[in-house]
């Protein structure tokens, strides 16, 4: 399974980071990164994590302005996009098709192919131009996955609940994780 992974700089790139470590664990995954550098500057800000980091957890890694790369056609096969986090700016710029670097581009790309394009939106409070293009996205066939957190899973550290929306992407992406505590009001 082909995955391109985007980073923005929305804070939250943990959501990014773990992402990417629960992929790179799976086997017959291939994971491509953009990691935009905004993307870069936050994860060092929130994380500590450098470029290299980051890169090292993928199988491919694209600079952000190689919009000639082979993410930015159609006729490279992937199975699925995500963006995480999603700033509002990339999420935007998806919406409307300003494909003015190659994470827009790829997620461009995931939704004229009808691929599966995931968006871990970061923001809050959304203004009305935010929900208009999210309801635009919505339309064409994205999924947006904002990053929340779920509290019936009882969790009991920050790691929790950033693996309650990273493994409920991987629900998305077919990927199931064995270790997500589902609801079940009856305990079974």
């Amino acid at each position: 399974m082909k995955i391109v992974v985007g980073v923005t700089g929305a804070s939250g790139s943990i959501y990014g980071w773990r992402l990417l470590e629960k992929l790179r664990a799976r086997p017959g995954v291939e994971l491509h990164l953009v990691l935009t550098r905004a993307g870069e500057r936050t994860g060092f800000l929130e994380l500590n994590k450098k470029a290299a980091d980051w890169k090292a957890l993928a199988h491919y890694t694209y600079p952000v302005e190689d919009i000639g790369c082979r993410l930015a056609s159609g006729s490279y096969l992937i199975d699925a996009m995500v963006v995480a986090p999603c700033s509002i700016n990339s999420m935007s710029a998806i919406a409307w098709g300003i494909s003015s670097n190659l994470l827009v581009r790829a997620a461009d790309v995931a939704l004229k192919e009808r691929r599966k394009l995931i968006l871990m939106v970061r923001e809050s409070p959304l203004h009305l131009g935010h929900l208009r293009s999210l309801a635009a996205l919505a339309e064409m066939g994205a999924i947006i996955a904002p990053p929340v957190p779920a509290f019936y899973n009882q969790p009991q550290t920050i790691a929790d609940i950033v693996d309650h929306s990273v493994n409920r992407v991987l629900d998305l992406l077919g990927l199931p994780s064995e270790e997500e505590r589902r609801w079940d009001p009856r305990g079974d």
